[in-house]
């Protein structure tokens, strides 16, 4: 099975630039290849596949912009192939049509493939082998055995970067128990058990919300784009990113004690048409 590893790493100043110009580089790729397949199609009535989107990157992006051959082939690849399959779904699944990405409003991340080497981790030395950057000291929490097959570095908005290694490994089940529970979901309590037991539902947002309104009340009075606005951006992205932490760690730890514990999970849920759908998960 393939299972993800999620890291946080620390590049350096000079890792910092390169993958900057790594996400600048994809985007700007997603971008003209998405404009060019638009243009074809609106000409030509011609639809365009990712090869040859692909080839236009090779054979004309790059000769015409020579800092494209800076960065890593792969990421460039996987962000004409991100783009296939958004216009793809346009069609097939009527989802909307693909938007341009953009410097500030756009996630940055970028995917890469492993070949030759040019992904591993060491566990021990604490750091994150990957292409175009070598070394990268990283927050190695948990350990894994098997095939590395790519890996996403990614940016969130509070300036951090995280490194998501995708790993072709085994998986090992749970040991079998004898226990049944039925849960019930709500609002006041995240759930309550078959056996009495009442799962609390953390104020997480209200405990923080007089420090949001402080923050953002200051930046209202920012001077937009300026590096004091940014600054305060920074700064409320840090805020919801701590609360989103502290919903999925107790998320994580009340799911994993539920299933520990239990061979067989039931949830009522009351329908619209009042009737009740019972969905029974086996570990």
């Amino acid at each position: 099975m393939l299972k993800a590893y999620k890291y946080r790493i620390y590049p350096n100043k000079v890792q910092e630039e390169v993958l900057e110009k790594t996400f600048g580089c994809c985007r700007f790729v997603y971008n003209q290849t998405l404009a060019y397949r638009k243009e074809k199609y609106e000409k030509d009535k011609k639809s365009m596949s990712r090869t040859d989107c692909n080839n236009y990157c090779n054979r004309q992006l790059k000769e015409e912009y020579e800092w494209l051959k800076e960065v890593d082939k792969f990421a460039l690849t996987n962000a004409i192939y991100h783009m296939d399959s958004a216009y793809r779904k346009f069609f097939k699944e009527h989802a909307g049509y693909p938007r341009f990405k953009s410097k500030h409003n756009s996630r940055k991340s970028y995917t890469t493939n492993y070949t030759n080497g040019n992904i591993s981790v060491d566990f021990d030395a604490r750091k994150i082998k990957l292409p175009k950057l070598k070394q990268v000291r990283a927050e190695l929490h948990r350990k894994f055995t098997g095939q590395i097959k790519s890996a996403t570095v990614s940016q969130v908005p509070s300036g951090k970067y995280y490194v998501s290694v995708l790993v072709e490994t085994y998986h090992e089940p749970f040991p079998e128990t004898e226990g049944k529970i039925g849960l019930d979901l709500g609002i006041k309590d995240i759930c309550v058990t078959s056996d009495g037991r009442k799962y609390r539902n953390p104020k997480i947002l209200s405990k923080m919300e007089r420090k949001l309104v402080k923050l953002q009340r200051q930046l209202k009075h920012k001077e937009k784009e300026s590096s004091n606005y940014y600054k305060a951006k920074r700064q409320i992205a840090l805020c919801y990113e701590k609360i989103v932490n502290a919903r999925k760690d107790y998320l994580h730890k009340l799911s994993h004690e539920i299933i520990s514990e239990n061979q067989v999970i039931v949830s009522e849920n009351l329908q619209i048409k009042n009737s009740r759908i019972f969905l029974s998960a086996v570990r």
